[in-house]
């Protein structure tokens, strides 16, 4: 596998996007937005520098400390990066850095200055300019560059031409995407091979790691949730600290980041490699709701309405298990489903995990070809819910990632096994190895 090719981007992708944010800014016209900074973790220690996700989208640029500047005049479109300086006593210590001189031919930019020389070029910039687009509360650590006679407050925001932007997905995107939903799913697997009762969820976790790193995906995309038994009803459960225990269920959401593109799989499986009945029947329920909802989830039809249909099949389910009693109809119109299901069907997926774009009002934005998004049902039933008690703290999620195409939609993640006898085979088979 060249992960090298396989990482990269054309640079001329970034050149195209830039041009497009152009084309929508009116003439005499500017932009702005900043990088991402340095974190510190404790004292002088840094977390691992990832960019923000609106400034790589726009420059493929990957250092902190950083600005892009569009300028439309007289139709025209005029790009400047701002970058620390080269400093070789400094990149000794820390890491070479592309400097001024080199930054305009590396990114196809047609201009570069020291990121010091930002607040002067732009309130030159500026006073021949009638609008200015910038979001204070993005990067907010560049505000203090700019001086009080750059009135930020009166900037209009960029921020939904670029989620726009961001929503549909070009191919080279997809390919990517594809990479990391495949990594990602090569880490379930690797999971599912090497749980077994008494393990520590954070091995699984590390199992995970392992995976993603060795296919040419470094950093998980989001904090994994490796959640055993009850630890699966706390939707965002990270500490990942218990012991596996013989006859629970493991639930993992992760997924790994490849080229700054998210992957996001949720799996439930049990830990001893067999079902028991009821969570055969909580998890087949939940299976049930997810491939509906995969089904129905392509060009013209809304996020919403394919929830309401998820929503009344999980309120079906759990009636005819016992979970909840009544009438079908007066449940759903109740919300007595929210004790289990208490989370939305899923969400756009791209350089962010929970990806940019707009969902319309109560998620009835019609779905688009290029769209990338998660389809995640589940259901969570507390140890202290009145249910029947051969329920009580089971918790399942399944969760996939899907592209809309003009013939459905395609499901990125379907390398990692979601049936339950696929789930049992390879994990007993691996036992057995």
């Amino acid at each position: 596998m060249d992960l090298a090719y396989m990482a990269a981007l054309p640079p001329m992708e970034f050149v195209e996007r830039r041009q497009r944010l152009l084309a929508l800014m009116p003439d005499n016209s500017a932009l702005l937005l900043f990088s991402a900074e340095e974190k510190i973790r404790n004292r002088d220690c840094e977390y691992p520098f990832r960019q923000d996700s609106y400034f790589w989208y726009l420059t493929g640029f990957n250092e902190p400390s950083a600005a892009l500047l569009l300028v439309k005049q007289a139709r025209e479109g005029h790009t400047s990066l701002f970058l620390r300086p080269r400093d070789p006593e400094q990149e000794t210590w820390t890491g070479k850095r592309l400097g001024v001189a080199a930054a305009p031919k590396r990114l196809f930019l047609d201009s570069a200055f020291k990121i010091n020389d930002l607040d002067a070029v732009l309130g030159k910039t500026l006073e021949n300019l009638g609008a200015f687009f910038y979001c204070p509360q993005h990067q907010i650590w560049g505000n203090a560059l700019l001086s009080e006679q750059i009135n930020i407050e009166l900037a209009q925001d960029w921020q939904p031409w670029l989620d726009e932007m961001r929503l549909i997905k070009s191919n080279n995107e997809i390919r990517l995407m594809q990479q990391a939903a495949q990594i990602s799913a090569f880490g379930h697997i690797r999971a599912m091979q090497q749980t077994y009762p008494n393990r520590m969820e954070y091995e699984i976790e590390a199992e995970l790691l392992h995976e993603f790193a060795r296919f040419g995906a470094r950093f998980a995309a989001y904090n994994s949730i490796v959640a055993s038994g009850e630890n699966a009803c706390i939707l965002h459960y990270t500490e990942n600290d218990q012991v596996l225990r013989d006859g629970d269920l493991l639930l993992i959401d992760a997924g790994c980041e490849f080229a700054m593109y998210a992957g996001d799989i949720t799996r439930t499986f049990p830990i001893n490699g067999c079902f028991s009945a009821p969570q055969r029947e909580i998890y087949e329920l939940v299976l049930q709701a997810q491939k509906q909802a995969i089904a129905l989830l392509t060009v013209g039809t809304t996020l919403g309405e394919v929830e309401q249909e998820v929503i009344r099949i999980i309120t079906a389910g759990l009636l005819t298990l016992g979970i909840l009693q009544g009438e079908l109809n007066q449940l759903i119109e109740q919300k007595a489903y929210r004790a289990f299901y208490m989370h939305g069907l899923g969400h756009w997926l791209g350089l962010d995990v929970h990806d940019v774009g707009n969902y319309g009002e109560n998620k009835n934005r019609p779905l688009q070809e290029g769209m990338v998004l998660t389809v995640e049902p589940g259901i969570y039933i507390s140890p202290e819910a009145a249910v029947p008690v051969q329920y009580k703290g089971i918790g399942v999620r399944i969760e996939d990632n899907i592209l809309i195409t003009e013939y459905g939609n395609k499901i990125l993640t379907a390398a990692a096994p979601k049936e339950i006898i696929e789930i049992e085979n390879l994990m007993n088979s691996h036992k057995r190895s």
